[in-house]
């Protein structure tokens, strides 16, 4: 880990560079430039209020607010799942002609989805205030839970990025797993209230994006604290895959250039 931490002070204004440029780049050839980030999700979240709250008639409480900090949740942990299996092939260029801990193209792709997350939190704050929410102490809670989901996704996005170089089926695999994740993850219901016994309990306390989810529209949404505990786990659990990732990936990045 202490090579880690030297590498990622080493390289951490290549990462703010890059993700810059990332960024740039997407909307360097539209017409509505940065706007895009602020349509598209104010867009699903639409879509998924009038499916979910008006055809089937779902009573939750400030329900637009509750499908978008689903939706918030699960983009970002969907961003980089997906955009984690082919970052090494995709940047061969780079791999191939100039050393870079591997882990470096991940913390620089999470930068982009951080950016874009912060505005989608950004519209959410509008949103809850348009709707009536009680805005409490309780928010700035979102900031541990929000670092859990970072944190655990990034570590699944290390051992992704290491598979994906040599397993070809691995993108077709991880979009198949994240397509059945969203489903169960309770972004545009409510588990707890849906659904009852084992059955809730399993989704809600051992999905982590189910379980970030839900701590997210209690302190935003409910004023109420989140779960300390759980929260404390799943930290845990992340920083410990974070370490095997890093641990597979330095010992096996020199062989990524021969292989793609």
């Amino acid at each position: 880990m202490k090579k880690f931490f030297h590498n990622l002070k080493k390289y951490f204004k290549y990462s703010i560079y890059s993700a810059k440029a990332e960024l740039k780049s997407e909307v360097a050839d539209s017409y509505l430039n940065w706007l895009w980030w602020i349509i598209e999700p104010v867009c699903f979240m639409l879509i998924y209020t009038f499916v979910f709250g008006v055809v089937f008639k779902n009573s939750e409480a400030y329900f637009a607010s509750f499908v978008f900090i689903g939706l918030t949740a699960w983009e970002f942990f969907n961003r980089m799942i997906s955009g984690s299996v082919k970052l090494i092939t995709n940047n061969r260029d780079l791999v191939t002609k100039v050393y870079i801990p591997k882990y470096i193209l991940l913390l620089s792709k999470s930068f982009t989805y951080i950016f874009k997350t912060g505005i989608s939190i950004i519209i959410t704050f509008i949103l809850m205030a348009f709707q009536g929410v009680h805005f409490t102490w309780h928010i700035a809670f979102l900031i541990p839970i929000l670092l859990v989901i970072y944190v655990f996704t990034f570590g699944i996005g290390l051992f992704l990025m290491h598979f994906g170089v040599t397993f070809n089926d691995l993108a077709n695999l991880t979009n198949i797993g994240l397509r059945m994740v969203f489903y169960v993850s309770g972004v545009f219901y409510n588990i707890s209230k849906r659904l009852s016994g084992n059955l809730a309990h399993i989704l809600l306390n051992y999905n982590p994006i189910a379980f970030c989810m839900n701590e997210l529209r209690k302190v935003m949404i409910y004023n109420e604290l989140p779960n300390f505990l759980g929260l404390g786990i799943w930290f845990v659990v992340g920083i410990l895959i974070c370490m095997l990732g890093i641990s597979t990936i330095h010992k096996n990045e020199n062989s990524y250039a021969k292989v793609i």
